[in-house]
């Protein structure tokens, strides 16, 4: 049989001199005219076949074969034996080259479920490389889409850890307006710490996780990608329809773009549901539990001291804090890879900043800083703004006035800037006390709110694993006799 290269090397000479002869070519490659002649006639590249083993000692037996094989499904060695005792003398070779022939694949296949409404969420994730800034820049799409309703949320991120993924969930639930009954994912390590049948083992941080907001953890058993195809077949669309050829201008321009780009999937036709996501996700929010009244907070999130100018520090970066949380203790939450979110003690959200690029970066918002705002603004305009948000205290506002008749404008000033940052319960109660001991200063009030907010002066990590409280806390009121007994909160 003519070897490969010798088949090429023929149809080239001949291509390139026509008029070239048989004996020619056949003298320059070494071959016999005759195969040159068939060469150049077959216009199929030459392959060499294997000559069949399989010999007349098998006929008898191939049904039998065919049988055990595609039927009971018996491994070759099991055929062979059984071939044996039914009095096959023939080789080993001739029959597995036999069972390779007829063998019948087994098809793959899935049987698509449906869920209830408000039952099941799908949750997964993927990385993509896009032009941020006429820069190549590595892109977290995570995604979320409640089975029954098929709506679906983007979230993007510069983050792959366990807080951006939580972040995500949240903020899919909140899009969401509720939360199912359990939410399907694969066996990250976020999610799972042990992903084998014998020993698993979820992960202790998302277990607490899921016990805050509520909804029951479910995984997809490793090799079964079908069970949360809900939320994994959509990334081809967004693959095609969103990330190639797109550029941004920035991170939140992406955002802004990807939320556009979600609109635009739950308002098209959906082929499976035959109708609209949007148009079935009401019938999923009725039967969503109630979401928590706050967020999730956990061991990843960071701990920091404000100094007194108003500043706290972040991988060797600092940024500014409102005026009046000079020197407490606040949370720290980096969002989407992106974004510094700073809360109080109370999660109470103080300043988000863009994460700084740089070390020794010192990034500040002017509006964090009042120094002397009293006087822009006189007392009867303070007055109606008080009023309007408190109108059962015109008595405090009468003894604050009388108390204070040369700086009044200014404690009423930080008093209403304070009020900004704690619940209306907690600061009614500051004013009933601040009524009760007859003292009228923003830093009774103050005082009187961290004392009564905060957890303890020391944060400790156990805290942490811990939903803030929302309800009310009782305190013995001889706690605040000792904020009259301090230097800077002696009436003036």
């Amino acid at each position: 049989m003519i070897a490969m290269e010798d088949w090429v090397t023929i149809k080239t000479l001949k291509a390139k001199n026509p008029a070239m002869s048989l004996r020619e070519i056949s003298r320059l490659v070494q071959i016999s005219p005759h195969t040159v002649k068939s060469a150049l006639e077959n216009k199929e590249a030459p392959s060499y076949q294997r000559a069949s083993s399989t010999t007349g000692k098998l006929e008898p037996f191939k049904e039998v074969v065919f049988e055990m094989l595609n039927v009971k499904r018996f491994k070759g060695s099991r055929i062979l034996e059984e071939l044996r005792s039914k009095g096959y003398t023939g080789g080993k070779t001739a029959l597995y080259e036999l069972l390779s022939s007829i063998r019948i694949e087994a098809k793959k296949h899935c049987t698509p479920y449906e869920t209830a409404p408000g039952v099941q969420g799908q949750f997964d994730w993927s990385p993509y490389t896009v032009t941020i800034g006429g820069e190549l820049t590595k892109v977290i799409a995570l995604s979320y889409i409640n089975a029954f309703s098929r709506y679906q949320i983007f979230n993007a991120s510069l983050s792959e850890n366990q807080g951006a993924v939580f972040e995500a969930i949240e903020d899919s639930l909140t899009e969401s307006q509720g939360v199912p009954e359990r939410i399907q994912t694969d066996n990250a390590k976020v999610f799972v710490t042990n992903a084998s049948r014998s020993n698993f083992c979820w992960n202790e941080r998302y277990l607490q996780f899921c016990g805050h907001y509520g909804f029951e953890p479910s995984r997809s058993l490793p090799g079964h990608p079908w069970s949360k195809g809900k939320v994994e077949k959509p990334f081809e669309y967004l693959e095609n329809h969103f990330i190639a050829g797109s550029s941004f201008e920035s991170f939140p321009d992406l955002i802004h773009k990807l939320k556009v780009f979600q609109t635009k999937v739950n308002t098209r036709l959906h082929a499976t549901i035959k109708t609209t996501p949007t148009e079935l996700i009401g019938k999923d929010r009725e039967a969503f539990s109630a979401l928590p009244s706050t967020r999730y907070v956990g061991v990843k999130e960071e701990i920091r001291k404000v100094t007194q100018d108003c500043l706290l520090s972040f991988n060797g970066s600092r940024y500014s804090v409102p005026w009046m949380f000079a020197g407490k203790y606040v949370w720290l939450r980096v969002s989407k890879g992106f974004f510094l979110e700073i809360y109080s003690q109370a999660n109470v959200s103080l300043a988000t900043h863009t994460l700084s690029m740089k070390k020794g970066a010192i990034i500040i918002d002017k509006s964090h800083y009042r120094t002397n705002p009293h006087a822009e603004t006189s007392f009867d305009r303070l007055r109606v703004t008080f009023i309007e948000s408190f109108p059962a205290y015109e008595l405090f506002l009468e003894k604050l006035h009388a108390q204070k008749r040369l700086n009044a404008r200014r404690h009423l000033f930080q008093i209403l800037e304070i009020a900004e940052w704690y619940h209306p319960t907690d600061f009614c109660r500051a004013l009933d006390l601040s009524l009760e001991y007859n003292v009228f200063t923003a830093a009774f009030i103050k005082g009187v709110l961290e004392k009564h907010c905060k957890h303890t002066t020391e944060i400790s990590r156990v805290n942490l694993y811990q939903q803030l409280p929302v309800t009310e806390v009782s305190c013995n009121l001889a706690d605040y006799q000792l904020l009259l007994t301090l230097p800077d909160q002696q009436p003036q």
